[in-house]
């Protein structure tokens, strides 16, 4: 089974968050979680947007960055954000990728998009729009990863409540 890891550097806002924790779920990737967070994991606005899909997610809680990369050496990371050079969708996406995505007033660090700028990526958009919406940018980050892999163990057949599909 092939693995996408989606990381979360200092979330802020709750229902991003569960947006995107309900994403993860839908599609089986792993949510990291790195603090400080401005939000409480308990808080109901998170679960709230995360619905009742929290029981699927496999989700990993860091104290900070430093903590998650010592915790993940060797991982291949692809870094969201506004400032980079390289189109999201122009990168092969390995298993076992990690998407990793900035808090949303500020994104990533750049001395750490500076460090690696062939695994930096953006999603374009117009000159004078800041930026997605977080949980949409993450949203869109995993099915093209997912899209690449051919959808892997994801249902790709929907069913009709009174009528039966034909092949």
């Amino acid at each position: 089974m092939a693995t996408l890891n989606i990381v979360l550097i200092e979330p802020e806002i709750p229902q991003n968050t569960g947006n995107i924790a309900r994403t993860c779920a839908a599609t089986g990737a792993r949510l990291h979680l790195v603090e400080p967070m401005g939000f409480k994991v308990d808080d109901k606005k998170l679960k709230r947007a995360g619905l009742d899909y929290w029981y699927l997610l496999d989700i990993t809680y860091y104290k900070d960055t430093a903590d998650f990369f010592e915790r993940n050496k060797g991982g291949k990371f692809y870094y969201f954000s506004t400032k980079a050079k390289h189109v999201y969708s122009d990168i092969e996406y390995p298993d076992n990728a990690y998407l990793v995505f900035g808090k949303e007033t500020k994104g990533l660090d750049e001395k750490l998009l500076f460090d690696n700028p062939d695994t930096t990526v953006r999603i374009p958009m117009i000159d004078d729009a800041r930026s997605l919406n977080l949980s949409n940018s993450v949203a869109v980050g995993v099915y093209e990863v997912l899209k690449q892999w051919n959808y892997p163990e994801l249902k790709q057949l929907g069913q009709l409540r009174n009528f039966t599909w034909t092949e």
